[in-house]
C-alpha cells in the first residue's frame, strides 16, 4: 500500500515540479535574453518599397480618422461600367500612388480603386512622437476603419460593399478593420505576416545565438516563446506608446473569400511562415507561392499570371 501512496504522490507532484521549473526558467530568459527579441523586433528590415507618381485622372481626397487626423487617398474611376470597388492598402513606407501598378488592369476590367496613406505616410497627417513601424500597431486599424468608412459614406458607394487589396502591412492592416466590418465581403493579400507567426520561429533561431543549451532550444514549446514574446512586445509597445495588434485571431474571425498571394524565395517573411498564417483561415481560401518572388515581388516575377489571379478572384467574389 505504501508503493502506491508514494506513486500517487510523485505522479501529484511532477506536473506541479514541471510548472514550477517552466517558471524558473521564463524567468531566466525573461532577464538574459528579452533585450535581445525587443532589439530584434523593433529592426526594421530593408524593403524594396515602390512609391507611383500621381495621376491626374484620379480624384485626391481627404477624409478624417476618429482620432481627429486627416488622410490623403485617391480614387480612380473605371471607364465602363462599374463591377465593384476595390479598398487598396498599400506596403508599409509607400504611398497611395503604388496602387497604380497594382490595380490599373482592375479599372481597365471595370473596378474602381481607392487607395489611401496611413498617418506618417506621404501627405497624411503626421502623429507626434509616433515612430513608423511595419508591425500591425492599433493606429493602423483606425487609419483603415477610416478609409472603409470613407467609402461607405460616398455618394456612389456600393451598398453590396467592397474588396479589399493589400500589399504586406496594408494587408494586414485591411483583415484587422474588416474583422467586425462585414463591408469588406473579399481579400486579396500579397506578403501578409503576423508577430506571433513571425517572430516565434526567429526567437528559435536566436536563442542558438545566445543560449547553448540544448533543453532551452529545442525542447519548449512554440507557446512558451510566444509568452516570453508577448511579454517582449508589450514592453515595446509601452515604450513607444502604441499597442502592437495580432493578426492572427484577427484572420481566424475573417469568414469571407481570401486570395493570399506570397514569393516562395521570400527571405524575411519565409513561406513556412505563410503557411501558418493561411491555415488559420477559413474556406474559401487559396495560398499561391510564386516561385522565385521575394518579399513582394511576385507581380514583378509572374506578371500577367499574378494580374489574371487577382482579376479572376474579384470577378468571382466581387463582381457577382
Amino acid at each position: 500500500m505504501s508503493w502506491i501512496v508514494a506513486g500517487v504522490v510523485i505522479l501529484l507532484a511532477l506536473p506541479l515540479t514541471v510548472l514550477v521549473l517552466l517558471v524558473i526558467l521564463f524567468e531566466h530568459l525573461r532577464r538574459n535574453y528579452l533585450q535581445y527579441i525587443e532589439r530584434g523586433f523593433q529592426e526594421i528590415p530593408l524593403f524594396n518599397i515602390p512609391r507611383g507618381q500621381p495621376d491626374p485622372a484620379a480624384e485626391d481626397v481627404r477624409f478624417r480618422t476618429a482620432d481627429g487626423l486627416t488622410l490623403a487617398g485617391c480614387y480612380l474611376k473605371t471607364a465602363g461600367p462599374r463591377k465593384g470597388v476595390i479598398l487598396f492598402g498599400p506596403e508599409f513606407g509607400s504611398n497611395r500612388w503604388s496602387c497604380r501598378e497594382y490595380c490599373a488592369h482592375l479599372i481597365e476590367a471595370g473596378y474602381d480603386v481607392f487607395a489611401y496613406e496611413p498617418r506618417n505616410h506621404g501627405d497624411s497627417d503626421s502623429e507626434p512622437n509616433l515612430e513608423r513601424m511595419h508591425w500591425s500597431m492599433d493606429r493602423d486599424v483606425v487609419d483603415a476603419r477610416a478609409a472603409i468608412a470613407y467609402l461607405k459614406a460616398r455618394p456612389d458607394a456600393d451598398p453590396r460593399g467592397v474588396g479589399l487589396f493589400g500589399i504586406s502591412k496594408g494587408a494586414g492592416a485591411g483583415i484587422l478593420a474588416a474583422v467586425n466590418e462585414p463591408y469588406i465581403r473579399c481579400a486579396v493579400t500579397d506578403g501578409m505576416f503576423a508577430a506571433r507567426t513571425t517572430l516565434v520561429p526567429y526567437m528559435r533561431h536566436w536563442i542558438t545565438i545566445y543560449n547553448k543549451h540544448y533543453l532551452i532550444q529545442g525542447l519548449l514549446p512554440s507557446w512558451y516563446y510566444a509568452w516570453l514574446g508577448d511579454l517582449a512586445i508589450a514592453k515595446v509597445g509601452r515604450q513607444r506608446g502604441v499597442r502592437f495588434v495580432y493578426l492572427e485571431p484577427a484572420l481566424r474571425r475573417f469568414r469571407r473569400p481570401l486570395l493570399m498571394i506570397h514569393g516562395q524565395q521570400d527571405r524575411y517573411i519565409l513561406p513556412d511562415m505563410a503557411q501558418r498564417l493561411f491555415d488559420l483561415a477559413h474556406e474559401p481560401k487559396e495560398l499561391w507561392l510564386i516561385p522565385g518572388a521575394k518579399h513582394n515581388m511576385g507581380l514583378h516575377v509572374a506578371g500577367d499570371e499574378y494580374r489574371r489571379r487577382v482579376r479572376d478572384f474579384f470577378d468571382r467574389y466581387l463582381a457577382s
